[in-house]
């Protein structure tokens, strides 16, 4: 493979506590050495890519993906949320297991690791059932599945309702050392709602549900934690209270994580006014008053990663009446300048950024990725924070274009993604496609 060299870059590798000028030197797909912005000498042969004062950080780490393959292709592909991702900085994803089949069997996690690793583009991290088909009644083949390589286990957007099934999960993926990923949300509460309930759900006819039916869920969980000593993750926190009982529970020291998406800490619930169903998510769009905490919990620490929740949606799930439409959206294409527009308004540092997209949730995840460690994948992202671009539903790489951001402005460009030290995307160029996404 070609050697190549970047220089006139920001460096930005939070992994390592590293935030500088300088240059980096990739060899045969692996980083081979970073050094000072001063540096002169070209490796002979090497490629040299002139950042032009752009930031060359990780490759992020998306931790929430689902993809609509196998089962659900006219939604997303694997090689179209590939060519997704990888216009978003993003070069591995963890993938639900919400697809038809489920993954509850070891032989679908071993085939999207080996599907992944042929795009060329991704790397596919592979949840696991929790439960088999992901329907909530009876535990999935856990160990089977951790073998296999799946490196946590979800249910998806499915709450696991009965708290004695939830018990014996954390039990017995604690044997494993495994991680289990709840969705935030008391069934029952929740029933048929489609809007987080008060005046504006109200105002709108919709039927609501309870902003408390998160935090009763956390609540809940977090005992039983402490009953069976199990790892619990939440998914897409959003709202104050349940974010107030996570800080509780790591200030205990029990193993409890959590994550957060671009719509809780970036939109409101006014998102949904004139029934949008491109803004219909499941947790509902919360209050401002939640937002700002989803945002304050980011700052301090208490939310662990940021996760794109790219959910892909036909056209046809998605232009429904608001209470029929289905719930979801894409994500990994906004993902970082959405993210970046908490470093603008000075919610958040760069480094910190970077952190929840790339070091953090590769840790969460047990993955090597994340960092410009030397020896490491050349998996990078180079952008450019200051550049502004338009989000325009139905122009975005990928098969899905269900994205609340439509017509948003953002600062924040992603001007190339190498995977392993090939370069997979190029702002407006068609290498992303080229390389197999």
């Amino acid at each position: 493979m070609n050697t190549i060299l970047f220089e006139n870059i920001r460096l930005i590798d939070p992994a390592n506590g590293v935030d500088q000028p300088g240059r980096l030197l990739v060899r045969d797909g692996k980083i081979a050495g970073t050094d000072t912005a001063g540096a002169e000498g070209h490796p002979e042969g090497a490629q040299v890519i002139n950042g032009d004062g752009a930031v060359l950080s990780p490759g992020l780490v998306d931790m929430r993906v689902e993809i609509g393959e196998p089962g659900f292709e006219y939604r997303e592909t694997i090689a179209s949320a590939a060519r997704a991702a990888s216009a978003g900085g993003i070069t591995t994803i963890a993938v639900l297991p919400t697809c038809k089949p489920a993954i509850d069997n070891p032989a679908l996690v071993r085939m999207l690791r080996t599907r992944g690793e042929e795009s060329g583009a991704i790397t596919i991290l592979p949840y696991g059932a929790l439960t088999k088909g992901c329907e909530g009644r009876e535990l999935a083949e856990i160990g089977m599945l951790h073998e296999a390589g799946a490196v946590a286990f979800t249910d998806g957007n499915r709450a696991v309702d009965p708290a004695r099934l939830m018990r014996l999960a954390l039990s017995y993926a604690s044997g494993f050392g495994a991680m289990v990923v709840q969705h935030p949300e008391e069934p029952s509460l929740a029933g048929s709602g489609c809007a987080t309930a008060g005046a504006l759900a109200t105002r709108l006819g919709l039927a609501g549900i309870p902003a408390a039916a998160e935090s009763i869920m956390i609540a809940r969980d977090i005992r039983l934690v402490e009953l069976t000593g199990g790892r619990l993750h939440f998914g897409h926190v959003s709202t104050g209270e349940g974010i107030e009982l996570i800080r509780q529970a790591r200030a205990r020291g029990l193993a409890v994580t959590c994550d957060t998406a671009p719509p809780y800490f970036d939109l409101n619930e006014n998102a949904i006014g004139d029934f949008r169903t491109f803004a219909k998510f499941s947790p509902p769009l919360r209050s401002e008053e939640d937002r700002l905490a989803v945002c304050a919990a980011l700052a301090d620490g208490t939310i662990d990663a940021i996760a794109s929740d790219h959910i892909p949606r036909d056209a046809d799930d998605k232009r429904l009446p608001f209470a029929q439409a289905a719930t979801g959206g894409t994500g990994m294409v906004t993902l970082l300048g959405v993210t970046l527009a908490r470093v603008h308004d000075g919610t958040l540092t760069l480094p910190q950024a970077i952190a929840l997209l790339t070091h953090r949730p590769a840790t969460l995840l047990g993955s090597k990725a994340g960092t410009l460690s030397v020896g490491a994948e050349a998996d990078l992202c180079l952008f450019a924070p200051e550049q502004s671009w338009l989000v325009r539903a139905g122009q975005l790489p990928g098969r899905a274009q269900n994205t609340p951001f439509d017509r948003r402005p953002l600062e924040g460009r992603v001007l190339g993604t190498w995977k392993a030290g090939r370069r997979v995307y190029e702002a407006g160029t068609s290498v992303a496609a080229e390389a197999g996404a």
